[in-house]
């Protein structure tokens, strides 16, 4: 299984970009999804998280803003965002854990640059 992240682009503080990430092969579950962010000489943080039937969490500096979604069918994992910030400028992750055979997958990362 790969997950293909892409979306990510050049932005005006303000504005939106959505990112989408596809699994491609056999993916059995996604139970939970989750999307996380790596600043320039940052850690990596988790920016959204889902389990499967369960509310969203969101981080606290992206809530109101940031919105995380699925298409199981589509086997697509979406991060919506809104009203960006320079600080939010980062390489976006998508990550989505299978707990039918228990594995975890992550996506190459795509990149989000804010410009204020």
């Amino acid at each position: 299984v790969q997950l293909q992240a892409f979306g990510g682009g050049l932005v005006q503080a303000g504005g939106s970009l959505r990112l989408s990430c596809k699994a491609s092969g056999r993916i059995f579950s996604m139970d939970t999804i989750s999307w996380y962010r790596q600043a320039l000489g940052k850690e990596r943080e988790v920016v959204a998280a889902a389990v499967s039937g369960g509310a969203p969490n969101y981080a606290d500096s992206v809530k109101g803003r940031f919105t995380i979604s699925r298409d199981n069918a589509k086997k697509t994992v979406y991060l919506e965002m809104n009203s960006l910030k320079s600080v939010d400028t980062a390489i976006y992750y998508c990550n989505v854990y299978d707990r039918v055979i228990r594995r975890n997958y992550w996506g190459q990362g795509t990149l989000v640059t804010v410009s204020s």
